[in-house]
């Protein structure tokens, strides 16, 4: 059986919790994504995207960002400002230039406790099992790491290409407040 316990704490207004791997609901991401096309894809014919959260909160939103299987680039890729590699590239790496705000309404948990029978997703389980044991031993980085990046871009402070590749922060807050206004009205 897999648990992490964590405490939350606060550091400069900013509520820092324990890491979880969750799936954010498709069509969430999918509203986002036509305000901002750097919003990542969450559906098709794999399973949807894990995503690592909370990375903070700021306004009642959480901070999500996207997760990326390990591939052989990976190795050769060095840690900037927008990404990191999870255990050198091991086991994927953290696209801090894609975090999205969501509310607990936008995602479910990964169950990683789950048994199957499937070798893969039983692979992809102990996959995202290491994921998170080596985020939550490098916490302090993690959450160091996103909170700057969130922090440089709302103050316009980003290099130009770093910027390019950053999702709309304020945009997308903004419309994580709308979808989660709008589905509470249903």
């Amino acid at each position: 059986m897999f648990d992490i316990m964590g405490i939350s704490n606060v550091r400069g207004g900013i509520m820092y919790k324990s890491f979880k791997i969750v799936k954010v609901d498709s069509k969430y991401c999918d509203f986002l994504r036509l305000y901002d096309s750097k919003v990542t894809y969450n559906a098709g014919t794999k399973d949807l995207r894990p995503f690592v959260g909370i990375l903070f909160m700021i306004e009642k939103c959480e901070y999500f960002a996207p997760l990326s299987s390990p591939k052989s680039k990976h190795k050769k890729l060095k840690n900037t400002l927008d990404l990191i590699k999870i255990q050198n590239g091991d086991y994927g790496v953290v696209n801090f230039n894609n975090m999205i705000p969501v509310t607990n309404k936008n995602y479910v948990e990964f169950d990683l406790n789950k048994i199957s029978k499937d070798k893969n997703e039983m692979f992809r389980i102990e996959l995202l099992i290491n994921q998170l044991r080596w985020l939550t031993t490098n916490k302090k980085v993690i959450n160091t790491k996103s909170k700057l990046l969130y922090d440089l871009y709302k103050n316009n402070k980003l290099p130009k290409n770093v910027k390019n590749r950053c999702c709309n922060f304020s945009l997308l807050e903004e419309k994580c407040r709308e979808y989660n206004n709008s589905i509470n009205l249903i």
